[in-house]
């Protein structure tokens, strides 16, 4: 093959090749265009309640409202109407043997036929995180548990990942993996992306 041919092939393969490469750049620069493109979606009401029933762990029922609370918002429940109201309480501020809850929220669901305005929304990825500390997470595997069972089909997710290692009475720092695709408004998608360490 003479020089000229091959310098001719040569470019040819480039401008095939250019555009996919060109996407693929685009694509690593902005993470939220690989997840896919925004959709519409509506804020829809939903219900819950349950009792926590574990050996590991023991919570006041403000302990548990708080750790309740701090899910469904990591989940993309909207902030300005969650209410989560304990039930089951003794005296403030001890553990009480069957703590429970009771959640009345908006979460967003897919528009296709759903009553109410659309708004743009993108999905995000979260793992549901009880503590920053391992060894204190290990312990509250039995809720993560109930938490998948309970709360997340509330919400509109995907990709959803749960790996249980829980054994009662025993702390294991390799313990309940819960993790999901979830739909948040498009803002605060964007921001809890920026606000990821890099």
């Amino acid at each position: 093959m003479s020089a000229r041919s091959f310098a001719t092939l040569a470019a040819m393969a480039f401008a095939v090749l250019a555009p996919g490469a060109a996407a693929a750049a685009d694509s690593a620069a902005d993470p939220t265009k690989s997840a896919g493109s925004d959709t519409q979606a509506v804020w829809t009401p939903k219900e819950a309640s349950f009792t926590y029933a574990g050996f590991t762990t023991k919570y006041s029922c403000e302990g548990l409202v708080s750790q309740v609370r701090s899910v469904l918002l990591s989940l993309g429940a909207r902030r300005d109407d969650l209410v989560v109201i304990g039930t089951g309480c003794l005296e403030p501020g001890r553990p009480a043997p069957f703590p429970g809850v009771k959640v009345r929220m908006n979460v967003l669901t897919p528009a296709g036929g759903a009553a109410g305005k659309p708004i743009a929304a993108q999905w995000k990825p979260v793992r549901v995180r009880l503590d920053t500390d391992p060894l204190s997470e290990a312990g509250q595997c039995e809720l993560v548990e109930q938490i998948k069972q309970k709360l997340l089909p509330l919400f509109a997710t995907r990709d959803v990942e749960f790996k249980p290692n829980c054994v009662p009475h025993q702390l294991n720092p390799n313990g309940t993996r819960l993790s999901a695709q979830v739909l948040m408004p498009v803002q605060s998608a964007r921001q809890a992306s920026a606000a990821q360490p890099r």
